[in-house]
């Protein structure tokens, strides 16, 4: 199955291409099996049974491919969370799911794959544009929930709609990131619930 993502990626060659994806399925074995740091291009090539310099003529770099990786792994936690949300017309419900299954799927990432967590780390250390991207998608999704809220009236209006949205979302940030959530282990299973609940409070009319 060909998958594709919303977070734009440096490539090169034609934008729709078999090759392209099969050298990210390739990689992203690859990855799981030594690591993302320790493996160079030329190992890919080899792995792969390409040309290092054929491998070039779709991505300018290793990281070009770590970040396909990446904005794969990313989507698939934001098509979590937009499901999730939309399971529910209530705007405080929502806000609930958006919490817990960010949290979960965050997690799932984390532990299911340690050596494809090292992309995510990496890509969160040097700040990469699709965790940028990401970031971005996520307050939007958050910024309409908060938007219907004070449609239906169960949010306030009177805080500026994009302060409380930067706000809301620094409370949720150490969940949604892979790096930031290691640290917060000891609180995983009830912080998504604690957490959304005290927001919820802060954001009664």
């Amino acid at each position: 199955m060909k998958k594709t993502s919303p977070y734009s990626v440096s490539t090169r060659g034609p934008a729709d291409h078999e090759v392209r994806d099969q050298i990210v399925t390739a990689a992203t074995e690859h990855f799981s099996l030594y690591g993302y740091e320790k493996t160079t291009v030329s190992d890919l090539a080899k792995a792969i049974g390409f040309s290092k310099a054929y491998i070039y003529k779709f991505f300018e770099s290793k990281q070009a491919i770590g970040e396909m990786i990446c904005a794969n792994c990313l989507g698939q936690i934001e098509t979590q969370v937009r499901e999730a949300v939309a399971e529910t017309d209530l705007p405080p419900e929502k806000l609930r799911r958006m919490f817990k299954t960010a949290t979960e799927a965050t997690l799932k990432l984390a532990f299911q794959d340690r050596k494809l967590y090292e992309i995510a780390a990496t890509a969160v250390t040097e700040n990469w544009q699709v965790v940028i991207a990401y970031e971005e998608r996520i307050q939007k999704l958050l910024q309409e929930v908060l938007q219907t809220g004070r449609q239906t009236g169960d949010f306030e209006r009177k805080t500026p709609l994009d302060e409380t949205t930067k706000a809301i979302y620094l409370v949720m940030r150490p969940y949604l990131n892979p790096l930031l959530l290691q640290h917060s282990f000891d609180y995983i299973e009830e912080a998504p619930m604690h957490l959304s609940n005290l927001v919820l409070r802060s954001l009664s009319p």
